[in-house]
């Protein structure tokens, strides 16, 4: 009985996944300055500070994992980030996201940020958000109490 609630549990959390992420990625490409996956590199570029190696981001990266270098030659053809020699390993390079870069992410960060609102938070009833993030946290691997990386820029 208790491993069909978990498979029922993972089923839940794959479709709740799938819907929020269309609604909001609909949300920010009417209404931002990137899609959705342009803004998961952008954020993780800006938390970097100093950009990341490839690999890096691509390990970081939540919704384009397989597609992160084709992604990052399109956003540096649109000016929002720029490739970087590694100066200590010519067969690396690393992503920077540019100041074009950090505006669109500025002018699309509270699209996003309301449509986490509308799409997932305002549907949990009150205590829930934190029972599933230490749940989820947990099953990802990593400290519940981890600090958060912040969806709104600077």
């Amino acid at each position: 009985m208790a491993e069909e609630v978990g498979i029922a549990a993972w089923r839940a959390v794959l479709l709740a996944h799938s819907a929020a992420v269309r609604a909001i990625e609909r949300d920010v490409q009417r209404h931002g300055q990137v899609s959705l996956s342009w803004y998961d590199v952008l954020l993780e570029l800006r938390h970097s500070d100093g950009g990341l190696r490839m690999q890096d981001l691509s390990e970081r990266v939540v919704l384009s994992r397989t597609r992160v270098s084709r992604l990052v030659e399109e956003m540096v053809r649109a000016g929002l980030v720029r490739r970087r020699p590694d100066p200590d390993d010519g067969r690396v390079s690393w992503a920077v996201i540019t100041e074009t870069g950090r505006s669109a992410l500025r002018a699309t960060a509270p699209v996003y940020l309301d449509s986490i609102r509308t799409h997932f938070v305002a549907r949990l009833e009150d205590g829930e958000a934190e029972v599933l993030r230490r749940a989820l946290m947990r099953v990802a691997g990593r400290p519940a109490d981890e600090p958060l990386p912040g969806a709104a820029p600077r």
